[in-house]
């Protein structure tokens, strides 16, 4: 495989920056920007960065993709969750527990049936191995990277098989993702088109843009430097501080800790008069390290490997496809906007970084829905995982 074209990573933060400055022109331009009116910018956010990585004008590993991770996404969390109204979001209401608990029930369904229909597209030599994978990448899709690894383990999966299912994992999943945020650009036509009760979510976002018009200021440097500084300083301390705490099982752990510590401390302050700097800008700087965040996931999408796994990537986008009829049509039995089964299908197959992202890019108050969540969803992977497993080695006896 030849070298990217570009490789250091101040020059591929650059060549993103372009990017992203060049999608946000294209958008306004009277002409181009009625692109924009059918395919989100997020999308293109997302795929622009995928289409460069994969023909090898950036690498699809970085020192970049880590640092951003690492901090920028906590940063963002920080900024969005501190103007956020708690009480507004509170009423949200049960339908987001419902579709995330539909969610859960399509993977935890979809699995075995997706193997049984394709079972047959398997490479024998894998036996066993076949749906014990396939059980790890279940616990993946319901909690996280933990319960991968603990179903994985638990059941005897190996290390080989597991590499084989990462790629599936990675590969799929950004694809889905991918469909949810272009869910996310489209959500008021969706929801009109169905009728669904969008009233607590107007709600949340009516009172977050009268708080933000009664604040808005000109930004000074002042600001500037206190909004860098509360969400750097808070991602810095709330780091450190998750290195000293303990893992609780398999559920929270290492960087898990960090997404719930700077949640927490952003909430804490957004009951305080730093709340106001929203007014100077707060949320929009954190939105700016999102759209860099959304650009690194689309970049280490290496979509090449997938040929390395054919038969279980086909299992994987069923599994994935079954998910998604479930989560959609408990959503059109409950008239619910498409945000919360946006949100409760990532909070099941991402986790807490990747569901926070959804949910800010339908509004950045909201972002908190996603990460409270997703901690659901590392409680109920491993459980989750596990029923799975029992169902697709009842297939795995069918087929063979």
């Amino acid at each position: 495989m030849t070298e990217p074209l570009v490789q250091s990573p101040m020059a591929v933060l650059t060549v993103l920056l372009a990017v992203l400055a060049l999608l946000f022109y294209a958008e306004r331009h009277p002409v181009v920007g009625r692109v924009f009116k059918v395919l989100p910018i997020l999308v293109l956010v997302y795929f622009v960065p995928t289409l460069l990585s994969n023909t090898g004008v950036i690498p699809t590993k970085s020192e970049l993709y880590g640092f951003v991770s690492a901090y920028l996404l906590p940063t963002s969390l920080v900024l969005q969750v501190l103007s956020m109204d708690l009480p507004a979001i509170s009423r949200l209401g049960r339908s987001a527990v419902v579709l995330f608990l539909a969610g859960t029930v399509g993977i935890i369904l979809g699995g075995p049936i997706a193997y049984l229909l394709l079972g047959w597209l398997v490479p024998a030599e894998l036996g066993d191995q076949a749906w014990k994978g396939l059980a790890a990448l279940s616990g993946s899709w319901i909690g996280g990277s933990a319960n991968f690894v603990a179903i994985g383990q638990s059941i005897g999966t190996h290390d080989n098989t597991l590499s084989m299912l990462v790629v599936v994992d990675v590969g799929v999943s950004n694809m889905w993702t991918a469909v949810l945020l272009y869910f996310a650009g489209r959500e008021l036509a969706m929801d009109t088109r169905m009728g669904a009760d969008r009233r607590a979510i107007d709600v949340v976002r009516e009172q977050m843009e009268r708080f933000q018009a009664s604040v808005l200021r000109p930004a000074s440097l002042t600001d500037l430097v206190w909004i860098l500084t509360l969400g750097f300083g808070t991602t810095v301390a709330c780091t450190a501080v998750a290195k000293l705490l303990p893992d609780i099982g398999t559920i929270i752990t290492g960087f898990t800790w960090v997404v719930l510590l700077v949640t927490t401390v952003g909430v804490a302050m957004s009951f305080t008069p730093l709340r106001k700097l929203e007014g100077a800008g707060a949320s929009r700087v954190g939105m700016l390290f999102l759209y860099v965040l959304v650009m690194t996931i689309g970049a280490r999408a290496d979509f090449r490997r997938l040929m390395d796994a054919p038969a279980l990537v086909a299992v994987g986008m069923v599994w994935m496809a079954i998910h998604a009829a479930f989560i959609l049509g408990t959503r059109r039995l409950l008239r619910a906007p498409i945000f919360f089964a946006a949100v409760g299908s990532q909070a099941n197959v991402g986790g807490a970084a990747s569901a926070s992202v959804v949910a800010a890019a339908f509004h950045p108050s909201l972002a908190p829905v996603g990460v409270m969540l997703a901690v659901a969803g590392y409680v109920l992977g491993t459980y989750g995982g596990l029923v799975c497993a029992v169902l697709l080695e009842q297939v795995y006896r069918i087929l063979h």
